[in-house]
């Protein structure tokens, strides 16, 4: 049994992979604050919860973009699972990965271990030339060849970090709820205003940069991409970008599944 863990800024989502398929998922809101010992008590706790004995744990695959909790996870991890013979803990980077992926920029040390998971995940996936979008904290491109090279991409603000900013600058406009969708463009009232500004916006935004990115990649070579999408906010701006194809809600727990594969039947 695996066992891998998404560390993201704002939520983490672990799962366990048996026999290539997730057969459990959890999301917990990220705290950089917990301790190892928090974070093995809330694990051994959700392992109960879903009657999962930790001892069936061979091994821990990690992404992380918070730097001050991977000490904390190891820890973790290494308690939880310390009766399991020959357990391994892997934490993705760029130099773990490099056989698996060939980061094609001038520092690959930049790139988030995240996003070379969200792209290793989309090859395995398409075996061709994709774009995968992760909307997230921050909402990024990441650009992958038909050989599994990563591209380059772009960062930008996630939707809840500009409303959040929107709120807090704005003392007159409300926190509002994307889940109830605006009846059309022009709002009617601040709260629909508000909402048509993001999804429209956002939506329009996404479409425009995969439109470029993809002609692009077209120039320089690349067919057109699939267009992936993946994170918690994805759902929400599938109708407002009609050139994403498909959504994959756990492609970085996908990946972290194809990486310990790989790297297992390389050893």
């Amino acid at each position: 049994m695996l066992f891998v863990i998404d560390i993201g800024n704002t939520h983490t989502v672990a799962g366990l992979i048996v026999d290539g398929s997730i057969s459990r998922q959890w999301r917990i809101k990220t705290d950089g604050a917990m301790t190892a010992d928090e974070l093995a008590i809330m694990y051994h706790n959700l392992f109960a919860m879903a009657r999962v004995d930790c001892s069936l744990v061979s091994s821990v695959v990690m992404s992380s973009v918070v730097p001050q909790l991977e000490s904390a996870y190891f820890h973790c991890c290494s308690s939880l699972f310390k009766d399991t013979e020959g357990f391994e803990l892997i934490n993705v980077c760029s130099a773990e990965v490099a056989d698996i992926i060939t980061v094609k920029l001038t520092n690959p040390d930049e790139v988030g271990a995240d996003r070379l998971v969200n792209g290793i995940a989309a090859f395995h996936l398409c075996r061709s030339n994709a774009i995968v979008i992760d909307f997230g904290t921050a909402i990024t491109f990441d650009c992958i060849s038909e050989r599994c090279e990563y591209l380059g991409g772009l960062i930008l603000p996630g939707l809840n970090v500009s409303l959040g900013a929107l709120s807090q600058k704005a003392a007159k406009l409300p926190q509002i709820d994307l889940r109830i969708p605006p009846e059309k463009v022009i709002g009617t009232s601040t709260v629909s205003a508000m909402k048509s500004g993001v999804l429209f916006g956002y939506g329009a935004m996404i479409e425009g940069l995969i439109q470029r990115v993809s002609e692009e990649m077209n120039q320089t070579g690349y067919p057109d991409p699939a267009v992936i999408a993946t994170g918690g906010m994805a759902g929400l701006l599938l109708d407002y970008s009609p050139s994403i194809q498909r959504i994959e809600a756990n492609l970085t727990l996908t990946g972290l599944g194809i990486i310990h594969q790989l790297l297992t039947s390389r050893a």
